[in-house]
């Protein structure tokens, strides 16, 4: 198990008394936080399962007694054996996905989310069955689930086959020791290994279980993977944007940028939410700045007080982005406590089939939330990269040296050239990345499936961008606390003139050491810099840099 994963005693989520919230979810995910059911589970499931049992096979049922799919209704089983065996056998043939196996936070994050979903009441299936989902996650047991095969409807089959097939077992009978082992999936082990479900389980100390009628397409049939790829990039999402508020305060202060562009006043009368936040929250970090020219309530001294897009319109441009993250939140929080699987049992309806057939399972929702997070976070990138190269342009950065570098022998050192080429390359990824998958459908399931999400692909581009953005905040971060080294060492302004939030912040830099030793200090000959970049990525990754910010406020 990962460091990063090890179990925190302090904390517990408990499942089935309250809604899921996106801070559960990653002290779960990425913090190893444990699980625990609620007292009232047992009652909460029970008329479903109990409906389901006692349903009776003498007429077809869909996913109880009948095939799926286009194969629905052909043929009802009579035997309650082989209704079992149908789960069975649902889970081993949709465990099909191939790709690297995905990383463990993600898993752990579907485990949870699955787990939800089947505690709703309308699954039908046993208290033990999410039971040993929750057991599992605190055992850390992490099943082996290859990035591809979703297409975000008829839910996430094919990843979540891959969580079902190591925690079940063959009916009674029906399957030898030997095929039971090999049908028991992969888990990650210590670094990369990976190895049998049947063993992860063993060594445990957790019993497989052989699922019953209905049972395996619960598992299957929701959109948990594909709602735990959106959750876990919002999270960094809003902190990137946080961190990024942050950096660009930096640089327009190092770049000694003009204040009206923050007016509140200007910003009202436009009279959006997100625009007005972000200029008050810019405004807050830039307090104390002594190299910012003008606000409320002085004049600025150069004329025209405008600066560059990429300066001046960071509020019309992270406000957007601000909104859109919290419109995203709210589409996820649901999900993750939705019911997704397929039918849904209520018993309460007058009618005698208590099943009905739907399609929670389709997973637009969280197609268009990963679609518009990974626009707006590569709009994050864009405006960012721009303020990268005009801190390195020694005709636009008002006074500072070529590439942010004070040579002894101008032109023997590239200085920070190199960092911006980078965050054009990860901006460039990005707008590829950031092509919309929800507009995309391919009929399957002959034709039964004709309509799908692809919302496991935009999952998967949405954190690929937040990562890359992750990356080109991080290299801000570096310039902007260069750049004000060299604003000091060029005596325009002391330490103490700096903004409380820059100073603090170019503190917490300047205070850490790379994966080398070495300090990330200030850029007087080159060298290699990759070690400082991996550094500031970690910084902005883990929320360091917010949290510096936020302590000042």
């Amino acid at each position: 198990m990962t460091a990063h994963l090890t179990q925190t005693a302090d904390r517990v989520v408990v499942l089935g008394s309250a809604r899921l919230t996106l801070t559960d979810l990653v002290a779960v995910a990425r913090h190893g936080a444990r699980v625990e059911l609620d007292a009232a589970v047992d009652e909460r499931l029970r008329a479903s399962q109990e409906w389901v049992e006692a349903a009776g096979l003498e007429r077809p049922i869909y996913s109880i007694n009948t095939g799926f799919g286009s194969l629905a209704g052909r043929q009802a089983f009579a035997d309650p054996a082989d209704a079992a065996e149908l789960s069975r056998r649902l889970v081993l043939s949709n465990a099909s996905g191939i790709g690297r196996y995905v990383d463990r936070e993600l898993v752990r994050a579907t485990m949870l989310i699955r787990a939800v979903s089947l505690l709703s009441g309308h699954s039908g299936v046993r208290p033990e069955v999410a039971g040993l989902v929750v057991d599992m996650l605190n055992a850390g047991v992490h099943p082996a689930i290859p990035e591809y095969g979703s297409l975000g409807a008829s839910g996430d089959l094919i990843p979540l086959a891959h969580l079902a097939v190591v925690m079940t077992k063959g009916v009674a009978g029906r399957e030898s020791a030997e095929e039971d082992a090999r049908n028991s999936g992969e888990v990650l082990a210590d670094g990369d290994r990976v190895v049998s479900g049947a063993d992860a389980m063993a060594d445990a100390g957790l019993e497989r279980i052989a699922l019953a009628a209905k049972e395996g397409l619960a598992l299957l049939n929701g959109t948990s993977f594909s709602c735990a790829q959106v959750a876990l990039a919002l999270h960094d999402a809003q902190n990137l944007l946080d961190t990024n508020l942050v950096t660009a305060a930096m640089s327009i202060e190092a770049l000694k940028g003009f204040g009206d562009a923050f007016i509140a006043e200007l910003h009202e009368a436009r009279g959006q939410a997100g625009q007005i936040e972000v200029a008050a929250r810019i405004r807050q970090l830039l307090t104390g700045a002594s190299l910012v020219d003008g606000d409320r309530d002085r004049d600025p001294v150069r004329q025209p007080p405008q600066d560059a897009y990429s300066l001046r319109c960071v509020p019309q441009v992270l406000g957007p982005i601000t909104d859109t993250l919290r419109f995203v939140a709210g589409l996820v929080e649901n999900e993750m406590n939705a019911a997704t699987d397929n039918p849904l049992i209520f018993p309460a309806l007058p009618r005698s089939l208590k099943a009905v057939s739907g399609g929670n399972f389709h997973a637009e929702y969280m197609a268009f939330a990963a679609d518009f997070l990974a626009i707006a976070v590569t709009e994050i990138g864009n405006i960012t990269e721009r303020r990268l190269f005009r801190m390195d342009d020694g005709t636009l950065n008002r006074g500072l040296p070529d590439m942010l570098v004070n040579s002894a022998q101008v032109g023997m050192d590239c200085g920070y050239m190199l960092p911006q080429y980078l965050a054009a390359a990860l901006v460039s990824d990005c707008k590829t990345l950031a092509h919309p998958d929800s507009v995309d459908s391919i009929p399957t399931c002959a034709n039964q499936e004709d309509h799908v999400s692809m919302a496991n692909n935009a999952g998967r581009h949405a954190r690929q961008v937040v990562a890359n953005i992750e990356a080109v905040v991080a290299i801000e971060l570096l310039m902007a606390a260069q750049a004000l080294d060299l604003r000091i060492l060029q005596e325009e302004v002391t330490e103490d003139g700096l903004a409380p939030t820059s100073r603090a912040v170019r503190a917490l830099v300047r205070g850490s050491e790379d994966e080398q030793g070495q300090p990330v200090a200030h850029l007087t000959q080159d060298r290699v810099l990759y070690p400082w970049l991996r550094k500031a990525v970690e910084l902005v990754h883990s929320g360091a840099v917010a949290a510096t910010a936020e302590g000042l406020s």
